[in-house]
């Protein structure tokens, strides 16, 4: 890397980080409060439930178009493009909720899900300047940065309910007055500060970009044909599959004991700090002894985190706590070391597709997890879904390895 590549580096990664937090402020903060008001518009907790699942499918959906604006254009359209959509659908939540229109709040919370999509994309833009023995920790950083928003985001919703009153607007849009603000930064300053464009400036002369954008495809044979791109987006949805569903059913399993929302709301966040807070030592871990490694090392958090809330009851706080900690801990060095795997065994030409394909993945496999998690709890117990976990986490335990016994390639 030149000493100018250097230095755009380093103010990309700023970029990128101060996008994320206020990525992290608008999800968590709409995340937070969207299921309770669309539950109270509609009077239906089925409709409440539909509030975060309509967020996934957005980010799902949102996740194909960010990565197809990226291998055509660049980072900073793309970034743009996924958080300006997420401002809209926030101002679209505020008018919903103005309203009283439940149906309203599910669409715009579709739109909402593009910042996720746009938050998970800025994690591989991070990678594109990056020295090959740095894009492990280049891409912790801006997932890392996360920390801030998430627990900013949810603090914040209480006291923009009075802002939005003063506005004379519905107290209850409060939060998504919050986040179409947050978005709406964040937009404005990918824009603005993604200059030159890392992906652009990083194909700059490369063979491997020659010749018209490369087809979906094309992407997709390279992802087959690469071990390392398998056992990377393996990872990834693998543990976003386990996060989601174990982590969606915990405060059910614990209102069923009698647990106050201040205890579950504790766990909760106790679970958020082992996702984020840790990342930074994930990417250095990675870059020094090897992603398969850190995978290993995931999925046997993962595997522990299914036998311990396998194990606890609905009054075993403490069990519990230990389990989600566990839980984002896994998620968080399988998105690290898996996300910088996946980046670098494949070709230049289709990285940025390839990329997008593991996004979708990602969130389709959350929005599949919380879906059968809740019909595995609802039809046999909390218990049930804690093996089901452990069993899942096995083969990926197994899969890294055996990927650790062979000799480690070298970094390109």
């Amino acid at each position: 890397m030149t000493t100018t590549q250097s230095a755009v580096q380093r103010r990309i990664l700023a970029v990128l980080a101060a996008s994320q937090v206020l990525g992290g402020v608008g999800v968590a903060g709409a995340i937070a409060v969207s299921s309770l008001v669309a539950t109270r518009l509609s009077g239906s907790e089925a409709v409440g439930g539909l509030a975060q699942t309509s967020v996934v499918l957005g980010a799902a959906v949102a996740s194909f178009t960010v990565s197809r604006v990226a291998t055509r254009a660049g980072r900073r359209p793309a970034l743009s493009l996924g958080y300006g959509t997420a401002a809209l659908g926030g101002a679209g939540a505020v008018a919903a909720v103005s309203v009283g229109s439940a149906p309203a709040l599910l669409a715009a919370l579709v739109l909402v899900g593009s910042a996720t999509a746009a938050g998970l994309a800025a994690r591989f833009a991070a990678t594109d300047l990056a020295a090959p023995d740095r894009r492990a920790r280049a891409l912790a950083t801006v997932v890392w940065a996360t920390t801030v928003g998430a627990v900013a985001g949810p603090n914040l919703a209480g006291p923009v309910q009075g802002v939005a009153a003063a506005l004379r607007i519905e107290p209850a849009a409060g939060p998504f007055l919050l986040c179409t603000g947050a978005f709406t930064l964040a937009a404005l300053g990918t824009w603005a500060g993604l200059r030159p464009d890392p992906l652009l400036l990083a194909r700059d002369g490369a063979a491997a970009q020659a010749g018209p954008p490369p087809s979906a495809a094309e992407a997709r044979a390279a992802l087959f044909a690469s071990r390392g791109a398998l056992l990377g987006i393996g990872a990834i949805v693998v543990g976003h599959l386990l996060m989601v569903g174990l982590m969606s059913m915990t405060p059910v399993h614990m209102d069923h004991g009698g647990a106050t929302l201040t205890v579950i709301g504790l766990v909760i966040s106790l679970h958020v700090a082992g996702m984020y807070a840790l990342s930074p030592l994930f990417g250095w871990l990675a870059d020094r002894a090897g992603r398969p490694r850190v995978l290993v090392l995931a999925a046997a958090f993962l595997l522990g985190a299914g036998v311990l809330c396998a194990l606890a009851g609905a009054t075993d706080t403490a069990l519990l706590a230990v389990g989600l900690v566990l839980l984002g801990l896994g998620w968080s060095g399988g998105l690290v070391a898996g996300s910088a795997l996946l980046s670098e065994s494949v070709p230049a030409r289709v990285r940025t597709g390839v990329q997008g394909m593991a996004d979708v993945a990602m969130n389709v496999s959350g929005a599949v997890g919380g879906i059968t998690a809740g019909l595995v709890f609802a039809g046999t117990s909390y218990r049930v879904l804690g093996v089901a976990a452990a069993v899942i986490a096995v083969p990926y335990l197994l899969a890294g390895s055996a990927v650790v016994r062979r000799p480690r390639p070298a970094l390109s």
